[in-house]
Order: structure tokens, then C-alpha cells, then sequence
């Protein structure tokens, strides 16, 4: 009996460490340029920098815009511009290659398809990043896709975007600027101490949720993770072994040499406007 022959519809899935971690300055560069975007544009685009590391992360620490103009049937890129942009940015800095491509908006759209398939002849398996730039309810929607292709035998149909795993990491200043950002309406930016007053209400924050999962823990009431275990028991023991009392005059003493900065910071931009002010009108007389 023979076998007969099938044509079998194939679907080549992610490799499961595919993954992604993007630097905080790229999604500001992003904002940045939509804010500054020409008037009929409904959407930017650009292209991602980086490298991939040895664990097959791919390390977004740098971006630029690429002009586009688009329809509902067809996407045209400035390619002359890209290729200009890139080799301006390989002579700054050599190590930062093309990881992939950017566009705002919610998810991926209609012609993200031809981009992609564009930024697959420059790199090998490149990373679509969106930027839902309107931050509906308050939040940022940022993801990362991937395209996989779908086949029928030795025939390729189409290909289709899966989103992998993001990691945006932030240290604290860059994280009190990501929140302002954030809201449509600011009516100042925040000063130092009311920024250490928000991280410190956050830190309080982390805190009882830890508290409330230990306890959890004990009570029985969920399961323990060794992992997370394993991380409060090494954030325990960084810790230094010191008095409460000494922590107390530790802290104030840092507090204060802060407000003493923020003083003298003060006393020198008044300085420089004052001098300012007084060349201008030595000029005039």
C-alpha cells in the first residue's frame, strides 16, 4: 500500500528565549518625534538599535525616525534617509546595530506587513515594536512583536506577527519622567523633593505588598515561589546591619546635603539670569 502525499499547511513557531528589553530613552525619542510629526501623519515610524545578547534578548538602547508616507494600500520609506541615518550612528557608535523597527499606534496595523518585510532584508528576525501613544487610562501600551512565517509545503503564504516578551526597566528618575509622561496634562513638573515623596510612597507601597505576601505564605493561603523567595532573601541580606538610630541620623544627613544641593542650584540659575538681565541692558545702553 503507498503512502499518499499531503500538502501540509506548516506554521514555524518562536523560539521560546526569544525576548526583548528596551531602554527607557527610546520610548521618550518615540513620544518625541510623534509629538513633532508632520500634520497629515496619523502614525511614525523608525528604526531600533541595539544588540542581541548572548541569552537571545534583544537590547533596544537607541532609535531613529525614518520619514514614511502611507495609504491604505501601500507604505513608502525614505530609504536614502535610513541608510544615511544608520551610518551616521554606526561612526558614534559601532556596537549598536539594527534590531528591528518602530510605530505608534495600538498593536500592529495594515501595512506593518510590507515594513517588516522591508527590516528583514536589513537584519535577520527583527523586532516590531508599538507605542500606543494616546496612553489610554492612564497606561502606556508598549509591545514587542515577531514575525513567524506560514507555509503551504515548500510554498510561503503569509506572515504572522506574534508578540514576545518585554522587559522595560527603569531606574527611579527615569521612572518619576515615564509617569509624567504619561498624563495628557501636567500642570508642572515635580521638584526633587515631591519626586522623592512619590518613590517613596511606591517604595511604601512594594513594601506592604511584600509584607502581604509572606503572610500569605505563612497563612497557607497561596503557594510559595522559590524564585521570589530566593530574591526577597538576597534583597534582605544586601541590606547593611546597622541601628535604627544610625539609619535615622544616616538619612538625614544625606537629606540634607540633597536640599543643600537643591539650594545652591537654585542660588546659581538666579545668579545666571540675573547676569543675563544686566548684559542685556548694558547692550541696550
Amino acid at each position: 500500500m503507498t503512502a499518499s502525499k499531503h500538502t501540509v499547511l506548516q506554521f514555524v513557531p518562536l523560539t521560546s528565549s526569544l525576548s526583548a528589553r528596551v531602554h527607557p530613552v527610546v520610548i521618550f525619542s518615540i513620544c518625541d518625534y510623534y509629538v513633532r510629526r508632520p500634520d497629515q501623519a496619523e502614525r511614525v515610524i523608525g528604526t531600533l538599535l541595539g544588540s542581541v545578547l548572548p541569552d537571545g534578548t534583544v537590547d533596544i538602547r537607541n532609535s531613529y525616525a525614518v520619514p514614511h508616507n502611507e495609504s491604505s494600500d501601500q507604505v513608502a520609506l525614505d530609504i536614502d534617509y535610513h541608510h544615511n541615518m544608520y551610518l551616521s550612528h554606526q561612526k558614534v557608535n559601532p556596537k549598536e546595530v539594527i534590531v528591528g523597527w518602530y510605530s505608534t499606534g495600538f498593536g500592529v496595523s495594515g501595512g506593518s506587513e510590507l515594513i517588516h518585510d522591508f527590516y528583514s532584508r536589513e537584519v535577520a528576525n527583527p523586532v516590531h515594536l508599538t507605542v500606543d501613544t494616546s496612553f489610554q487610562n492612564g497606561e502606556a501600551v508598549i509591545k514587542a512583536f515577531t514575525s513567524v512565517n506560514l507555509s503551504l509545503g515548500d510554498r510561503p503564504l503569509a506572515a504572522q506577527f506574534q508578540e514576545i516578551p518585554l522587559d522595560l526597566r527603569l531606574i527611579e528618575a527615569e521612572r518619576v519622567g515615564f509617569d509624567i509622561l504619561k498624563k495628557t496634562i501636567v500642570d508642572k513638573i515635580p521638584n526633587d523633593l515631591e519626586g522623592m515623596e512619590a518613590s517613596m510612597e511606591r517604595l511604601l507601597t512594594l513594601i506592604d505588598d511584600v509584607y502581604k505576601y509572606v503572610d500569605d505564605v505563612v497563612e497557607h493561603r497561596v503557594a510559595p515561589d522559590n524564585s521570589i523567595g530566593r530574591t526577597l532573601a538576597d534583597s534582605v541580606a544586601s541590606l547593611p546591619k546597622i541601628s535604627s538610630g544610625s539609619f535615622d541620623k544616616l538619612m538625614n544627613d544625606r537629606l540634607q546635603d540633597h536640599l543643600l544641593l537643591v539650594f545652591l542650584t537654585s542660588l546659581t540659575r538666579t545668579q545666571l539670569s540675573l547676569a543675563e538681565k544686566l548684559n542685556t541692558a548694558a547692550q541696550i545702553l
